[in-house]
């Protein structure tokens, strides 16, 4: 019987074949752990990228390949998996559940829609420009949890009334990496925005007694937002998805005949909107409640508390429907696969943290751009951008930091020109689900391919490794003497 390789069974012994290069020939020189961590990251991202198996199975990897390589133990393996936010997605997609179960989606959205018209790019410009600035203010996070489900029902509603597919296919695509992508920029206009600028301004006070007041880091974080954002709008819409959806008097009837048809808001409806407002309205003023009563709510809490709400509270429905605003049975439409594939994703970067991989790219990157302070900030900013994708922001920061901040001691340089580069492009992963939180988000829809977010996120982070260094290079000193 003759025995035939399909072209999944090719890409897996290529990505076995990848491993046991980087474990054998040890091209980067490392120590024994650390040649065994990059080997299973180099295994693991070969599979997620050729989609030689299924993401969610690559994922569970590491409870498998750490222990026997004895890299850390099973428990230190699994317990990424049930990381706090992976409770934050687990309960903003069944809040997002529970909207679309009773049609709260279909009404947002023809409402959104005719608030921004029919064009498509009016859509897309509309979502960027309010994602972003919800991330300014609520974790990123939280924010896409929020946009999401909006977003895909814009989606849903176009698909009802138009006949390009190929146009629909595209504005779906553009609209939900958009989503994503703006929630990572609006971040990085504000201290609270993304966890890295939370990790960086805590290290400046701790090394050098400096505290950023909120309004000076606005200062450096508001224009490069700013830019990363309309320069997302215009390259999505006008570059990578172009996809000539006009406003027309038509489409504004069709969704005016939508609404109409919709109705009255039914009692399940409402209470589905009042779950989903509380959520939001806990998210955006967690930090004043809990200074005030002295509670510890945070974006992870709120979520499940949220969920559990919805399956306690009942529907008021009279179309038999459910009981409950949300039934166990309802969660078969979960992207469980998502909640696996972040927590391998986690798995590995703490490992690769453990093994110091990261204090090595600090190292690294001090050594190779030498003492020209623009070839210093393009390498810190390039490498910081790419590292991210595999690795969590927050351990870059940790660790790059103190590299940077020597370096620039050394150099007499301010400490800020170094590791800011560093800390903005941390939060501007672009490529892969697991880089950032809305990333992973909005690949949970099963509408992207993850060809379309490689693809994608390659051109944004090209665009915003340009755009950060020039800033960092000429407008940064500005900035930086301002707030001093």
């Amino acid at each position: 019987m003759r025995f035939v390789l399909s072209k999944n069974g090719w890409l897996q012994l290529g990505s076995l074949a990848l491993f046991i290069f980087l474990w054998a020939a040890n091209p980067f020189q490392l120590q024994p752990l650390a040649q065994k961590a990059v080997a299973c990251a180099g295994l693991m991202v070969a599979l997620w990228v050729t989609e030689a198996l299924p993401m969610a199975v690559v994922s569970l990897l590491p409870i498998v390949l750490f222990p026997l390589l004895g890299i850390c133990s099973t428990a230190d393996a699994a317990a990424p998996y049930a990381n706090p936010a992976i409770f934050l997605f687990m309960g903003g997609f069944m809040i997002g559940l529970a909207i679309e179960k009773w049609d709260l989606h279909r009404r947002i959205a023809l409402n959104v829609v005719r608030f921004t018209g029919t064009s498509g790019n009016h859509i897309i410009l509309g979502f960027i420009l309010a994602t972003g600035f919800l991330s300014m203010w609520l974790s990123n996070t939280a924010t896409t949890m929020m946009m999401y489900p909006i977003a895909m029902s814009v989606v849903q509603v176009l698909e009802r009334n138009r006949e390009n597919d190929a146009a629909i296919r595209n504005m779906g695509i553009c609209l939900l990496l958009s989503i994503a992508y703006a929630s990572n920029f609006g971040g990085i206009a504000t201290i609270i925005g993304t966890p890295p600028n939370v990790s960086y301004t805590a290290f400046l006070k701790k090394t050098y007694g400096y505290t950023f007041q909120f309004a000076d880091w606005m200062i450096i974080g508001v224009p490069i937002s700013i830019i990363l954002m309309f320069t997302l709008y215009w390259v999505m819409t006008r570059v990578l998805y172009r996809n000539q959806i006009k406003s027309n008097a038509a489409a504004r009837q069709v969704i005016q005949h939508e609404l109409q048809q919709l109705g009255r808001m039914s009692v399940p409806e409402k209470r589905v909107l009042v779950i989903f407002c509380l959520t939001a309205f806990l998210w955006i003023f967690k930090d004043l409640i809990n200074a005030k009563l002295h509670t510890s709510f945070d974006d992870n809490l709120i979520a499940v508390m949220g969920a559990i709400l919805l399956f306690a509270m009942p529907s008021g429905d009279t179309k038999g429907i459910g009981r409950q605003l949300l039934e166990w049975t309802d969660t078969h439409k979960m992207a469980w696969g998502i909640l696996l594939l972040f927590g391998g994703g986690i798995s590995l970067a703490n490992q690769l943290d453990e093994v110091g991989i990261i204090d090595s790219l600090g190292k690294w990157m001090a050594a190779s751009a030498g003492s020209n302070l623009f070839v210093l900030v393009l390498v810190i900013t390039l490498v910081s951008i790419f590292v991210s994708e595999i690795l969590s922001n927050v351990a870059q920061v940790i660790v790059f930091a103190p590299v940077l901040a020597g370096m620039a001691d050394a150099m007499q340089l301010d400490p800020l020109l170094l590791a800011t580069p560093m800390v903005l492009a941390a939060s501007c992963a672009s490529m892969l689900p697991m880089g950032t939180p809305p990333n992973a988000i909005v690949f949970a829809s099963g509408r992207l391919r993850l060809s379309d977010m490689i693809k994608t996120g390659l051109v944004m982070n090209l665009i915003a490794v340009i755009l950060i260094t020039l800033f960092c290079y000429y407008l940064l000193p500005y900035a930086v003497a301002h707030i001093r």
